[in-house]
């Protein structure tokens, strides 16, 4: 049963991966944006408000977790797209595994995340930002980075599902925004009003920039940013992976 469904999720990667060859733009925005949004608070906005030592070094990891969260409309009106379209109603008729099209939708996102994680790297690199880490912290880093990106994923399929209809996908898609802002990716909460900090301090995105900071600057995580990273997203997937999963079943039903 696990090798079908494998097989099953497999084959709705390929078919997500061959819209890229198709739509290249659309891959090319999703690369180029989190670059334009690097160097505009790098550079143009300025910002570390409260952040001691060099900027580059306190943004870098923020961004890349702000990127994480950033971007799921792609995936969202995929979703909500072969809903509306009639493509889910030829899935049912075929011997698929139950959420086999999400599976796919998402591991296919999780790729073009990968590709926009080193994009933004190499720029970082280019802009002279080094993290100080050895090997194993840097690939810590990244896998952390994925983890939130996967969370944040099946929220969005599970929104996307509950909307209904691509119009309703950017109204949703606001909502990350909050997510991402009111966050430390841009500046240290030790800076805002206490009632604020706190709130930031427990965003699932701080921890994992937190967390990520740690890796990157050499010093190793601490415990406590470590487990709340992991946590969190993990949690996050916990509820919403099974919901969107049962939602898509119901609906295909």
């Amino acid at each position: 049963m696990t090798t079908y469904a494998l097989t099953d999720s497999w084959t709705m990667t390929r078919r997500e991966l061959a819209h890229w060859a198709r739509q290249p733009g659309r891959l090319v925005v999703g690369l180029v944006f989190p670059v334009m949004l690097l160097l505009m608070f790098g550079y143009l906005v300025g910002g570390g408000r409260g952040v001691s030592g060099d900027y580059l070094d306190y943004l870098m990891p923020g961004m890349l977790a702000l990127t994480m969260a950033f971007g799921l409309e792609g995936t969202m009106l995929a979703v909500t797209q072969d809903l509306n379209k009639g493509v889910i109603d030829r899935f049912r008729a075929m011997p698929m595994a139950d959420g086999a099209v999400l599976v796919g939708r998402s591991a296919a996102d999780m790729l073009q995340s990968a590709v926009g994680l080193a994009v933004l790297i190499a720029v970082g690199l280019a802009l002279g930002w080094r993290p100080q880490g050895g090997p194993g912290a840097f690939l810590g880093a990244v896998g952390l980075l994925l983890l939130f990106r996967f969370a944040m994923l099946w929220i969005g399929i599970q929104l996307a599902l509950v909307a209904g209809k691509p119009e309703m996908v950017q109204a949703v898609q606001i909502l990350v925004w909050p997510v991402g802002f009111l966050s430390n990716a841009l500046a240290a909460p030790a800076s805002m009003p206490d009632w604020l900090g706190t709130a930031v301090e427990w965003n699932p995105m701080s921890r994992t920039a937190t967390a990520v900071r740690d890796l990157f600057d050499g010093t190793g995580a601490d415990p406590g940013h470590l487990w709340t990273a992991v946590g969190w997203p993990l949690a996050l997937l916990a509820v919403f992976f099974p919901l969107a999963v049962r939602k898509f079943a119901r609906m295909s039903r």
